[in-house]
Order: structure tokens, then C-alpha cells, then sequence
């Protein structure tokens, strides 16, 4: 992972968290000030009892009774305190990890996420929870602040050098803590970044069982796992330790410093104008909360250390120069009814297609594509082929938004689309990716995916991508679970069903990423001539190196290199391109509708070979 040299206005970004619920975060305020200083009321009533020993009216009788009533008021302001810091908590985590997935969402889409499952696994959970609690945490700090003035106003009135006995183990720890600080943000660093390492591991593992096994490879696996979740333990540990540390210097310090308190205090007793016995239990009542609070504050500045570490790594996900996106206020929807998807505007069907001298190339590489050209107009059929590395998946990437384009132009009926990452949305566009991704629910809500349409909506979507005898024998039909990412499925149902949840849209432009690559000869000609016979309207643009679809092609566009080197159709480019030739012959002669002299039978526009 790589750490940003600047440091982050953390103080900042947690008073924009502190905006989220400003509501919350004042009541935290008011009644974590409440628990702080309520003390104060016992220690009087346990002075003045002392000091009015005997006197009629406060006996041990009324001590107890005034103690269980602050007792039990105090229980139900706790309480209320902690139902109120969980909301106030979880609207400060919910905001962080909603900003971070809007951020993401709003990224270029191949781009949008480079690091690790693991870290990005890591920062959701652990960071979020770091920073939450230590947005949390300045409720006490104010309620400290407040008690340590209360409480140095009443014993300062008392006898000001013993005072200041009391207080000073907490200049102490703070200058303890501040020192530390630096160590404790690179220890904490490592332990983060060696978790996401083991989290990363276990993802690309489960995801990876059939090849390993198939490999043989199970024991180098976990000899692997084990040397990472040994070095997680060394970074962990030394984290650990480090806290420990000073949590044990703060808590020795504060004792140490309370024996010499008793000390002085207790040969101070009954010499004339020295302390009276309740003004000595006063000072005593006062050590454990000065204690506590003495322990919070180191405890405070060791979480704000880390929180900045969390912010950092937060901040790192989002890809953004303006750290305040983090903390921005959105809308969380905790009550009521679930939101609706929002379909955009459909303003315009789509007549042409334009792309005008496009560039990409992936940076530090020569990757990419350069200066291409093409024309879709409405109902065709256009396939992008060439050989491995040419380009073919960068195009439409580019083309769709998914990367940003060095330069060129795309254009919807003749108008130049700027933010195409937004426009090519459906009911505009439908994109399947080759490796489609599906979720670990239904079929069903794998094909919705938050929308509300009709189940003849959904059958005609499963039927166009030549779904509908496989669901038909699934036993709970489109409620069947599909297992994480899709593995209850086979390669070629995957694929299917994100042509469904394309069809479902009824989208102006359909794009496929080599979509029929796991399908058997006979469905992949179904599924072709069900997109022809019922989505007639859209334009589709495919790639492919497949016969069946290159033999259905309006055109084809043959990509080597990153560059157009042929364009036309299927009998033009046998005759007159090479590339095209070559990546025709190698085609298996089985998986496509050629004849024996590999020339293309006669068909029509509705893809039905004749």
C-alpha cells in the first residue's frame, strides 16, 4: 500500500463527521458531560458527611440513601448515553462507508478499484471502526475537560499544592502519548496492511479452489497462508505490545502518584489548619475518576494517532485530491421504506453511433488503442475481433466510459457524449463484462438488481438470452440461490444470466465482452437468433472470435495492435484482409456455421442461417 506523505486535517474531517448528526453528537455531549461530572455530587455529599459527622439529619442512614438515588440516576443517564452514542456511531460508519462506495461507484468503472480485495475489505471494516470510535471518544474529552476544572476548582480551594500533585501524572501521560504518537501510526500501519494481506489471500484462495486442487497445489497454499498470517501475528503483536505499554505506564503512573497523595495527604490530617477527614475522603473520592481520566486522555491521543492512519487509508481508496468527500452528509435512509432504483431519462433511442479517433493507452505501458474510427447504426450487428492483446475489450471499455480516453470522441445521434462513465447507463446502454459478476442471492435479484419489473418482463429477458430451459429445471426456479459470485452456476449459465439482466432493461445498445465463450455451438446460435428476432431495435456490439456471431455480423471490425487494420463483412474480409483470414482458420471448424470450403452460408437479418 502506498502512504500519502501529506497528513490529513484530521481534526477537520472529524468535525464533518460530527456534522452528520449534529443532533446526536450535542446530546453525546450532554449526557457523557453528565456521567463525567455527576461524581462530583457524591464527593461532596461524602465530605460534608465526614465533616458533619453525628449532626442530626445525616447519619450513615442518609449517605446511603443519597448514594443508591445518585447510584441509580446515574445507571439510567449511562444508559441513555450509550443507546445515543450507538445511533450517533453508527450514522458517523454508515456515512464513511457510503461516501467511500459513492466515490468508488463514481469512478471510472475498469479503474475504479486497484488495490487488494483484502485492503479494501480492511478499510470498510477496521478503519471505519478506528475512526468511529475515536469521533466517539471527544464526548469524553469534553467531559474530562469539564470534570478536571470542576474537580481542580474544588480541591484547589482546599489546598492548592496538593492539587497539583493530583494532577500532575496527567501532564505526564499526555506528553507520553504525544511522543509515542509516531511509532504508534507505523505500527499500526503494518498490522492494517499485513491483515489485508491474509484477507486478500483468503479471497483469492476460495475463489481459486478448483485450480488449486486441480494444480495440486493445497500444501504450497497453506504454507503460504501460513508465512502471512506470521507475519500478521509479528505486526499484531507488536501493536499490541505498544499499547499495552503505555496503557501500563499511564496506570502505574497514576498509582504511583496516588500513594504519594495518601501520603502527603494523610500526615496532613488533624494538624491545625491542615484537612479535615472530609476533605481528605474528597481527595481520595476525586483520585479513581482522575485516575480514569488521566487514563482516558493518553487513551485519546493514542486512538487519534490511529484514526489519522485510518483516515489516510480511507482516503487512499477514493482516488480524489479532496479528503472532505470523506465526511460529506448523504442521505442514509435508517427509516421507512427501502429507496427505489432510479432509471435515468431515456431521452433519446439510438439512431447512429459515432466513434471518432479514439486513444487509450494504460499508463507506464504501450497497452491500448489508437485513433479508431467506427460507425453503429441503429439494429446492427457489429463484431470486434483480432487476437489476444489487440485491443478488443480496451475498445469498448473505452468507448463506454470505463477507462478515461487519451482523446477522440464519442457521439449519440450525432451529439458528443462528455460523460460517457454516466451516460452509458441503462436504458441507454447494457454492458457484460467477459468474466460477468453475479451476487450471492436469487436468480431472481441477481436479474432485478433493485428494480421492480413484471415477471413477463423477466421470462422474455431469461427466454432472449436463452436462459429459460435452464431455470426451468432448477428447483426453486428464479428464486435459486446462485452462491457467491455465481458458483452454483456454470460458466455458460453466468454468462446467460448477465445477458438477461441486460435484456431486462430493454436497452437502446447492447455490449457483449465475448459473451458466448463458455456456450456449447447450439445455444450460443439461440441465443444469437432470439437477440435478432426479439431486441430487432437495438444495435448490438459484440466481441467475438466466434463463428456463429461473425457470421452474423453487419460488420466486422478486426483490431491487431491497438488499431483498426480491417472493417467490413465476413466475405469481403476472407477476401481481402489476412489477419482476419488467419483468425477465421484458426477458428475450430466445429464451433462455427461455415461450409467446407470455410466460405459463410447466405443468411438474414434476423440471424436464421439460410
Amino acid at each position: 500500500m502506498t502512504t500519502r506523505k501529506s497528513s490529513l486535517p484530521v481534526l477537520r474531517l472529524m468535525f464533518g463527521l460530527i456534522r452528520v448528526a449534529p443532533g446526536w453528537y450535542v446530546a453525546n455531549i450532554f449526557l457523557w458531560t453528565s456521567i463525567w461530572v455527576i461524581p462530583v455530587v457524591p464527593a461532596l455529599i461524602t465530605r460534608r458527611f465526614f465533616d458533619d459527622l453525628g449532626t442530626a439529619g445525616f447519619n450513615p442512614a442518609t449517605l446511603i440513601a443519597l448514594l443508591v438515588g445518585y447510584g441509580l440516576a446515574r445507571l439510567g443517564v449511562m444508559f441513555t448515553a450509550m443507546w445515543n452514542d450507538v445511533n450517533f456511531m453508527f450514522r458517523v460508519s454508515s456515512t464513511l462507508r457510503r461516501n467511500m462506495l459513492e466515490r468508488i461507484f463514481d469512478l471510472p468503472g475498469a479503474q475504479s478499484v486497484k488495490e487488494a480485495s483484502g485492503e479494501v475489505i480492511s478499510r470498510f471494516r477496521d478503519d471505519v471502526e478506528h475512526v468511529e470510535e475515536a469521533t466517539s471518544m471527544t464526548v469524553d474529552l469534553a467531559g474530562t475537560a469539564l470534570f478536571g476544572l470542576v474537580a481542580a476548582s474544588v480541591l484547589t480551594a482546599i489546598d492548592g499544592q496538593l492539587t497539583l500533585l493530583v494532577f500532575a501524572p496527567l501532564l505526564f501521560m499526555v506528553v507520553v502519548a504525544e511522543r509515542a504518537g509516531t511509532r504508534i501510526r507505523r505500527y499500526r500501519n503494518a498490522a492494517r496492511e499485513a491483515t489485508e494481506r491474509i484477507t486478500g489471500a483468503l479471497g483469492e484462495m476460495y475463489g481459486a479452489v478448483q485450480s488449486i486442487k486441480v494444480a495440486g497445489v493445497e500444501k504450497p497454499m497453506i504454507e503460504h497462508f501460513k508465512r502471512l498470517n506470521h507475519e500478521r501475528r509479528k505486526m499484531m503483536v507488536r501493536d499490541k505490545v505498544l499499547t499495552a505499554a503505555l496503557e501500563s505506564i499511564f496506570w502505574n503512573t497514576l498509582s504511583i502518584g496516588t500513594g504519594l497523595i495518601l501520603i502527603f495527604a494523610a500526615g496532613d490530617i488533624g494538624r491545625e489548619g491542615g484537612l479535615t477527614v472530609g476533605e481528605f475522603a474528597l481527595f481520595v473520592f476525586f483520585l479513581d475518576y482522575i485516575t480514569d481520566a488521566g487514563w482516558f486522555i493518553g487513551a485519546f491521543i493514542a486512538r487519534f494517532k490511529q484514526a489519522g492512519v485510518s483516515f489516510e487509508r480511507m482516503f487512499g481508496l477514493m482516488h480524489t485530491d479532496d479528503p472532505m468527500l470523506l465526511t460529506e452528509k448523504r442521505e442514509l435512509h435508517l427509516h421507512g421504506d427501502l429507496p427505489v432504483a432510479v432509471t435515468p431519462a431515456h431521452d433519446a433511442r439510438l439512431d447512429k453511433l459515432e466513434v471518432r479517433g479514439l486513444n487509450f493507452r494504460y499508463p507506464g505501458t504501450p497497452n491500448g488503442i489508437e485513433n479508431i474510427d467506427l460507425t453503429l447504426e441503429r439494429g446492427s450487428f457489429t463484431v470486434v475481433t483480432g487476437k489476444i492483446g489487440s485491443g478488443k475489450t480496451t475498445l469498448l471499455r473505452t468507448i463506454l466510459g470505463l477507462v478515461d480516453s487519451d482523446g477522440g470522441a464519442v457521439l449519440w445521434n450525432g451529439e458528443e457524449i462528455t460523460d460517457r462513465d454516466d451516460f452509458f447507463v441503462p436504458p441507454r446502454s447494457a454492458y457484460t463484462p467477459q468474466v460477468p459478476k453475479l451476487f450471492s442471492m436469487s436468480l431472481r435479484e441477481n436479474l432485478l438488481l433493485g428494480r421492480d419489473e413484471s415477471d413477463e418482463e423477466i421470462d422474455g429477458a431469461i427466454r432472449s438470452a436463452a436462459l429459460d430451459r435452464d431455470v426451468a429445471h432448477m428447483p426453486e426456479g428464479l428464486d435459486t440461490l446462485v452462491g457467491p459470485l455465481g458458483m452454483r452456476l456454470s460458466g455458460g449459465q453466468i454468462q446467460r444470466t448477465a445477458a438477461a439482466r441486460m435484456f431486462v432493461r430493454d436497452p437502446e445498445l447492447l455490449v457483449f465482452d465475448d459473451l458466448s465463450s463458455a456456450l456449447d455451438v447450439d445455444t450460443e446460435k439461440t441465443l444469437w437468433e432470439r437477440l435478432f428476432i426479439e431486441h430487432a431495435e437495438s444495435t448490438a456490439l459484440v466481441v467475438s472470435h466466434r463463428r456463429p456471431a461473425l457470421q452474423r455480423a453487419d460488420q466486422i471490425i478486426v483490431l491487431d495492435a491497438g488499431r483498426v487494420v480491417a472493417t467490413g463483412k465476413l466475405e469481403d474480409l476472407l477476401e481481402t484482409s489476412p489477419e482476419f483470414r488467419d483468425l477465421w482458420e484458426t477458428e475450430a471448424e466445429g464451433n462455427g456455421n461455415g461450409n467446407a470450403s470455410g466460405r459463410p452460408r447466405s443468411r438474414s437479418r434476423n440471424g436464421l442461417v439460410v
